[in-house]
């Protein structure tokens, strides 16, 4: 939905996906597709090749006059990570689509459920990586890609449904990139702030509403995009992670290496260290830990051991 808005407002906006247009919904609807000497469509179908996808939209960079984006499986950005790179190097504002951006992937199974992919992604330089989490999130975070003219910018999206929340933030708080999604419990004492992104900020508030349940006060910090969060002033950061009282707890079903940042020690980085399981979604996700049961018992034993 975000991307036919920006359709909308950005003529030159032009794309497509490597042979995975119907699941990552990348096609501008209403414009037809290019094709050998017809150049007026917006659609690009550009197979199963991704590092040339990639290598395609850098080149329309270069050139001008257009807007270019691509799209594919998170796990497949591997595949287009030299593109990528170089888009980055070049300071190219090539915007990548990656869905399907975690374990809830399901049947498909390990080979198709990224893992390691985040982190990588956003080890690359002058790279932004965006990973929203409700629907107010996903057009900020095109918003953004959009405005942007000195680098990529890469959205990591699910394939799954989530619950619809409503994102209580401004065009301001999300630009730094971290804020606070849910603030803790009134009358309570802060103990516990859960940060986390995508699809875990849902996760993270039925874990807080559980332990507010038990007179825990937690806050979630939603943290679209940890690069713009990290270049925020320390004192931003230490208000929005709840300063020197409250024991941080990172939930991000990926590996964690990046989050380290963020916490101080005696908090905790849960995060996914092994390769995912073939399955239902919900079932391999808790399978591998990331059922509500097993969070809100590890964020209680954290509370707890301070």
């Amino acid at each position: 939905m975000a991307l036919q808005i920006a359709a909308r407002h950005v003529p030159g906006l032009t794309g497509g996906s490597a042979d995975l247009t119907p699941s990552n919904n990348s096609d501008i609807k209403g414009s037809p597709a290019l094709g050998p000497g017809d150049f007026a469509g917006r659609n690009i179908h550009f197979g199963v090749r991704e590092h040339a996808m990639g290598a395609i939209c850098n080149g329309m960079a270069l050139h001008g006059g257009v807007r270019p984006y691509c799209a594919t499986f998170l796990v497949f950005s591997d595949y287009m990570r030299p593109s990528v790179r170089m888009a980055a190097l070049m300071g190219q504002p090539v915007i990548y689509l990656f869905t399907h951006d975690s374990i809830y992937v399901g049947e498909d199974g390990p080979t198709h459920q990224p893992i390691e992919q985040l982190e990588a992604l956003r080890l690359i330089p002058n790279l932004r990586v965006f990973r929203p989490a409700t629907p107010q999130e996903v057009g900020l975070a095109w918003w953004h890609a959009l405005a942007r003219t000195d680098g990529p910018t890469a959205l990591a999206l699910t394939r799954q449904k989530l619950p619809v929340m409503e994102a209580p933030t401004t065009p301001e708080a999300f630009a730094r990139g971290g804020y606070v999604f849910r603030p803790e419990g009134a009358g309570l004492p802060l103990r516990l702030v859960i940060i986390a992104t995508g699809s875990e900020v849902a996760l993270a508030c039925r874990v807080a509403e559980r332990l507010e349940g038990e007179g825990i006060g937690v806050r979630v910090v939603s943290v679209p995009c940890r690069e713009l969060f990290l270049e925020q002033p320390a004192d931003y950061r230490e208000d929005v992670l709840g300063g020197a009282e409250a024991r941080r707890l990172t939930l991000e079903a990926g590996a964690g290496a990046g989050w380290y940042r963020l916490v101080r020690p005696g908090d905790r980085v849960y995060s996914l260290e092994r390769f995912g399981e073939s399955g239902p979604g919900d079932v391999v996700a808790e399978h591998l830990g990331f059922g509500i049961e097993q969070v809100v018992a590890v964020a209680r034993s954290l509370v707890e051991t301070r």
